[in-house]
């Protein structure tokens, strides 16, 4: 066996000088006035809408996935890194969590993971090996998280004895940590949850976490006080309130009038006036969530590579960016965002020249151009605006865009069916790899794979990387895979769209990590 991490002695450590010193949450009292110690701080957060569930296996929203994060934790977690003075996820760091060590057999299949001892649920429960099986076991059977469970790969999961779990892939997987750090393996109270029963995850939590839930009200709030009991030590904060505010232009408010002291997806267009107050930080950081013109491959006309490159040539990209994201975004040259590992911009020969767009669909037999549908899925304007301004410039080629808008719930469901002859969606790949990004949107058999684009090549050199372990090699394999699959355009790259977060300057602690879910336990404020 090859042991990858062992941190007994420095956790081991760690806990001594730990419990040497005060709290850093807490202010002591003046020596000999009699005063109690000064509680932490609150936070209060505008998000957007209210989540749909408390179960880390089902949860796949935004904010249903923070509800987990605040209130479990994992085996293992991502480091952290700054990239351009800011704090940065790194999520090719796994770093240990509840498991405080493991090891990986020579064939990289069978992982072995040593679980810190003495951890407790909020419960009071231990946290041990079976809790971890029963935890995956879920997982694996859940309507929503089966797939990353599928993605992972794992064969078994098995307790070797009360803190020791042995999981054995089918095969090797490099992504293998990388996912099982998600909030969908958050480690579950088996015996809490035998006792209520399975539904009462839906709306409790039962974790081992920072934070405990103390009220959920999708159409109002979330309010988590803090677990001074935590095995990290206890958060820098209180309590943390989530304000549902649905309409972004009052989340841009309460930001702006100190109402909330930080406050996520704000437009684009309100960023610079959010600047300019001085009692705010906005962070805009650089994301992995992309925005793409999808077509579907197996339909006419759009099952012409050159048809789809001459959709390629008559976007107008700047217009995008500048006009519609007023800077919030970067142009998008490849499949896979451009801060992934792995990326390239190789086969990248696009931008906005109608005349090569016409050139193409001459070639292609389209001279006088054609008419296809367009489903726009409401929700977002940019996108809006994005579809209005490319239908604009189509036209000018002769090829008409009908403009189908459909509620959001109708167009995700008929996205999934995978008739939509054309659409706009956005993707976010919350493991920062290549290998998940292209494994679930353009592999021949990626579940999320609407518009049919299947490249046999493509598919070989995705199913060689998975199992490469030498990163180099690795990645070498995905540029390639890329590179066909910017060649054959099944998809009009529009933009990379920035993470934007504002927040009040006494709030600091804030890291940006790919799945965008807020971290609250890093988090601190001034008094």
């Amino acid at each position: 066996m090859k042991k990858l991490k062992w941190f007994s002695a420095m956790i081991a450590l760690t806990v001594v000088l730990g419990g040497c010193a005060s709290n850093a949450n807490q202010q002591p009292a003046a020596s000999g006035s009699g005063e109690e110690t000064k509680p932490a701080p609150t936070l209060t957060v505008a998000y957007s809408e209210g989540g749909t569930t408390m179960d880390p296996a089902e949860a796949n929203d935004l904010t249903s996935d923070t509800l987990v994060l605040a209130t479990y934790d994992q085996l293992v977690t991502y480091g952290v890194k700054t990239v351009d003075g800011a704090d940065v996820a790194n999520t090719e760091d796994i770093q240990p969590m509840l498991a405080e060590s493991w090891e990986v057999s020579d064939d990289n299949t069978t992982y072995t993971f040593k679980i810190k001892s003495g951890l407790k649920f909020q419960s009071g429960n231990p946290v041990n090996a079976d809790a971890v099986v029963y935890s995956f076991d879920r997982v694996s059977k859940s309507s929503s998280g089966s797939f990353l469970y599928g993605m992972a790969d794992i064969k078994s999961v098995t307790a070797k004895d009360d803190s020791t779990v042995e999981i054995v892939l089918n095969k090797a997987n490099h992504m293998f940590t990388q996912i099982i750090a998600m909030y969908t393996f958050s480690i579950v109270d088996q015996k809490l949850v035998e006792e209520k029963g399975d539904d009462y995850l839906k709306t409790n939590a039962a974790g081992s976490g920072p934070f405990t839930l103390e009220k959920w009200d999708p159409a109002s709030e979330a309010v988590f006080q803090a677990n001074n009991d935590y095995w990290q030590g206890a958060p820098k904060l209180s309590k943390v309130t989530l304000k549902f505010t649905k309409e972004a232009s009052n989340r841009v408010l309460l930001l702006n009038k100190s109402d909330v002291d930080m406050a996520i997806e704000i437009p684009p267009k309100d960023v610079a006036a959010l600047q300019e107050n001085s009692n705010l930080t906005i962070k805009s950081n650089a994301s992995n969530r992309i925005l793409f013109f999808a077509m579907n491959n197996n339909v006419k006309p759009f099952d012409n590579e050159k048809v789809r490159q001459a959709i390629n040539y008559a976007i107008p990209y700047d217009q995008l960016i500048n006009d519609v994201m007023y800077g919030q975004a970067k142009e998008m040259k490849s499949a896979v965002a451009s801060n992934t590992p792995g990326f390239t911009d190789a086969g990248y020969v696009y931008e906005y020249n109608l005349d090569k767009a016409k050139e193409l669909l001459k070639e292609a037999g389209y001279a006088e151009g054609f008419s296809f549908d367009f489903t726009l899925g409401s929700g977002f304007d940019d996108w809006e605006y994005d579809a209005v301004l490319i239908q604009a410039e189509l036209a000018k080629i002769g090829v008409k865009m009908n403009i189908n808008k459909v509620a959001r719930a109708q167009f995700l469901e008929q996205q999934k069916d995978g008739n939509l002859v054309s659409y706009i969606s956005k993707w976010t790949s919350f493991v920062n790899d290549p290998g998940y990004h292209l494994g679930f949107l353009l592999y021949g058999e990626g579940s999320s794979n609407y518009i049919h684009y299947n490249n046999a090549e493509v598919n070989k050199l995705w199913e060689e990387a998975g199992a490469e372990p030498d990163q180099v090699k690795r990645n070498e394999l995905y540029m390639k895979a890329q590179e066909i699959i910017t060649t054959e355009a099944p998809w009009a790259y529009l933009y990379e769209y920035n993470r934007v977060v504002g927040m009040n300057n006494k709030v600091s602690g804030y890291v940006y990590y790919p799945d965008e879910v807020l971290r609250f336990y890093p988090l601190s404020k001034e008094q």
